[in-house]
Order: structure tokens, then C-alpha cells, then sequence
């Protein structure tokens, strides 16, 4: 009886480790393609928020960590910086939208340096689908109106929802989740714009630049 468990409980460590070495090869060989695939998606968003034809660099690359209130978290966010021929051009703001109704919403906010709004995305949510959801681009094409919008102050009242007197629409049973976005996304493009010349000049620090 002891030899038999003995034997078992052998067999049983032996098939442990195995386990544990095939998941470590497996982290190992998948590793480096997602990160790939990440870096891929980022390049996406960002070509959609700041259009290609205002950068020549990659600005997956070209980012700053920055900490702000106005960002909707204590934790350091990263601003990815548009440059064309050396010069800055536009910059793309990560930002928390910490009051969406399922929780935290997170934005990615670009602004060009002559104080327009070029795209925001909504990069990841926990909100309702059929309701909530239309924030993100995949379901409707309400987040396109940020598009060519000014700011006229850091509480320009144009920046809310119809039915706090604003120019962007609301959802139908759902007026939290949009009014969560537009408050970040003005919150954010606030602090850009006020900022710019100082986040520039920051070191390049989270996107594998020194």
C-alpha cells in the first residue's frame, strides 16, 4: 500500500512539473506575438485618433507618462506624441472615465497643437451591451462626433450631453455611460491643451524610447 502511494504520489509530481514546463514554454513562445498583436492595435487606435498624415514618426513609441486629476486616476497615464519632420504636430492622451456605470471607462483623447479635438476611442469598458455599448466604435459610430470639436474653456458647456444642454447625444435608458465619456474626454483635451509644450518636452518613457 505505501510503495503504491508512493508511486502515485510520484507520478503525480512528475505530471506537475511537466505542466508547469509546458505552460512556461507556452508564455515563452506566445509572448512576443502578443505583444506584437498589442502593438499593432495600439498603432490602430492611434492612427485613429491623430490621422497618419500629421505624424512621420511612430507614435507607439514616442510617449510620456503623465499625471494629472484631470485624467480621472492618481496613476500615471501615458501621452503618445505626433511628430512630422521633428516637430510636434498632435498628441494622443490615455484618460479614466471613473464614473461609467458598469465602472471605469478608459479613453484615448488626440488633440493637434492649434487646440482641436482629432478623434477619441473609447479603448475599454464594462458597460451594458445593447445600451452602454455604443460607446465603443464596434457598435455605433457615436463616438465619431468628438471629431473637429473645440473647447472654448476647461468647463465649456457645449461639452455634454443633450440633456444637460450639450451638443453630443445621449443613449435611450443609458444617458450615465455618455455623459462618463464626453465629461473625460473634455477633461482630458483640457489638460492637453494646457500642457502641451510641457508633455513635450517630457522624457520618452513608456513606449521603449529613452
Amino acid at each position: 500500500m505505501i510503495r503504491a502511494m508512493r508511486k502515485n504520489g510520484a507520478i503525480l509530481a512528475l505530471a506537475a512539473l511537466l505542466s508547469t514546463g509546458l505552460v512556461a514554454i507556452t508564455d515563452s513562445l506566445t509572448k512576443e506575438t502578443i505583444a506584437e498583436q498589442q502593438r499593432i492595435q495600439l498603432l490602430k487606435v492611434l492612427n485613429q485618433v491623430v490621422p497618419e498624415s500629421l505624424h512621420d514618426n511612430e507614435m507607439a513609441t514616442s510617449c510620456t507618462l503623465v499625471t494629472n486629476p484631470s485624467l480621472g486616476t492618481p496613476e500615471p497615464m501615458p501621452v503618445y506624441i505626433a511628430t512630422k519632420e521633428g516637430k510636434p504636430t498632435a498628441m494622443a492622451v490615455e484618460a479614466i472615465a471613473p464614473d461609467g456605470y458598469n465602472g471605469a471607462i478608459k479613453v484615448l483623447v488626440g488633440v493637434d497643437t492649434n487646440n482641436t479635438v482629432l478623434g477619441v476611442r473609447v479603448l475599454s469598458h464594462n458597460e451594458t451591451p445593447g445600451l452602454g455599448d455604443k460607446i465603443d466604435l464596434n457598435v455605433s459610430d457615436w463616438v465619431l462626433s468628438f471629431s473637429g470639436k473645440t473647447l472654448e474653456s476647461k468647463d465649456d458647456k457645449r461639452w455634454a450631453v443633450y440633456k444637460d444642454g450639450g451638443q453630443f447625444d445621449q443613449f435611450t435608458g443609458a444617458t450615465i455611460t455618455p455623459r462618463a465619456v464626453v465629461n473625460a474626454a473634455r477633461k482630458a483635451a483640457w489638460y492637453a491643451m494646457q500642457n502641451k509644450e510641457t508633455i513635450v518636452r517630457q522624457p520618452k518613457n513608456c513606449g521603449g524610447e529613452s
